[in-house]
């Protein structure tokens, strides 16, 4: 049996030594050391006995973590540590070790053994998982990492910046109970979860919620992790804040459907909008109504007063149309001093009043370069099979028998009537 315990600690794969139990001088010094030892070590093991075990330390060697194993030792407790250590050939390896005291019958202190094993590869490996973990802390994309449920493990500071949410808001919850918005249709998480049962990355625009309950638009790419066996682990996404961005290209598109002077829409745009009217109407047979306005004598306003007096009568006019029909309909600067108002839902009778407040507010204008001034309105609403250039005509002629009748009058047009 004795055999068989020497043969087992010398053959044991993890490294082994034992010293006396003497703390003074040069403290305990080696009287045995097993192969895993000195392969660990680079030591042969004449090398090593009857020499200190700090042989095996450097300056390197983290001095409190060897004042614990001293202060254990002294008071012949276990001691479990790690730290630095440095083979023959001078390269350092990091050791995990056990220290045990051994005792005599009579319970006195004869010997350590210490259990020692090479864990340079978890270091680094840990290291470089540090290392990483900084660099994705220092990255200006905000990165995001779920387990395979999908549960928050990891998230940047520029997530945290994007979001609002600090990391101990979102480790362990969902991506989808934090931060969806509701602006996405269903079929869009459809989408993305087809994408992800086949392997695929999946990007897009997401339209997140912020913890402020606002709303951020984030460019983001997710992306499945898998281990050596190929076997799913998690979710890892990169992220963009676009707000910006977004916000800028809203910007330029709401201009381009935008009149300069009045900010109602442009004829472009207006043109859209009565084709939607159209079509509707040839849908779903609901009626739409047109209100075509007109600047009575615009054009002497501005030969007698100029035209920056001019743009002010029509900044005047804008006003008083946009903030009549409010939510009922489309204003439209259809062109020079034309207006148009498109109103879907609204009944004949409620635009006919509409359009006779609008010619009353606007007569009621007094301007300080041009004094009083006057519009004239034309009104037509869609008969079945009618098209939107054959409706607009009708509303033109309606405006046209307001001109001749005197101007600064609403007149209805003949088929409507």
């Amino acid at each position: 049996m004795k055999w068989l315990l020497s043969a087992a600690v010398r053959q044991s794969s993890n490294a082994l030594m034992i010293t006396h139990a003497d703390l003074s001088g040069e403290g305990p010094l080696i009287e045995f050391c097993n192969k895993a030892l000195c392969d660990m070590t680079g030591y042969a093991e004449a090398e090593l006995l009857g020499r200190s075990p700090r042989m095996l330390q450097g300056p390197l060697t983290n001095r409190k973590v060897l004042d614990e194993l001293r202060a254990c030792l002294e008071t012949g407790r276990d001691f479990e540590g790690v730290a630095l250590n440095y083979r023959k050939n001078g390269s350092t390896y990091w050791l995990e070790w056990n220290v045990s005291p051994v005792r005599d019958e009579q319970g006195a202190i004869t010997h350590f053994v210490s259990v020692q094993r090479d864990i340079s590869a978890r270091v680094h490996a840990e290291q470089e998982l540090k290392l990483l973990a900084q660099a994705l802390h220092a990255s200006n994309d905000a990165v995001l990492v779920t387990d395979r449920e999908f549960a928050i493990v990891f998230v940047n500071a520029a997530f945290e910046r994007m979001s609002g949410y600090s990391a101990n808001e979102l480790l362990g919850k969902t991506p989808m109970a934090t931060l969806r918005s509701g602006a996405h249709e269903p079929a869009f998480y459809d989408r993305l979860n087809i994408a992800l049962d086949k392997g695929e990355d999946f990007r897009s625009t997401f339209i997140n919620r912020h913890k402020n309950g606002g709303e951020y638009y984030a460019e983001q790419s997710i992306a499945a992790l898998r281990n050596a066996e190929g076997q799913l682990t998690h979710y890892v996404c990169i992220a963009k804040d676009i707000s910006t961005m977004v916000q800028r290209e809203n910007i330029l598109k709401e201009q381009a459907h935008r009149d300069r002077l009045t900010g109602l829409l442009n004829r472009h745009a207006g043109e859209s909008a009565l084709q939607r009217f159209q079509v509707d109407a040839q849908d779903n047979q609901r009626p739409y109504s047109l209100v075509l306005c007109d600047v009575d004598f615009f054009k002497q306003i501005n030969d007698r007063h100029g035209h920056p007096a001019g743009d002010h009568v029509l900044k005047l006019v804008a006003n008083v149309l946009q903030e009549s029909t409010g939510s009922m309909g489309e204003v439209v600067r259809w062109g020079g001093e034309e207006f148009l108002l498109i109103f879907g839902k609204a009944d004949l009778s409620d635009v006919m009043n509409l359009a006779e407040r609008i010619r009353t507010s606007v007569a009621a204008c007094d301007d300080p370069a041009v004094g009083h001034f006057s519009i004239s309105l034309g009104v037509a609403r869609w008969l079945p099979g009618e098209n939107a250039e054959d409706l607009l005509l009708r509303a033109d002629c309606a405006l046209y028998r307001a001109k001749h009748a005197g101007r600064n009058r609403v007149v209805l047009d003949e088929r409507n009537a």
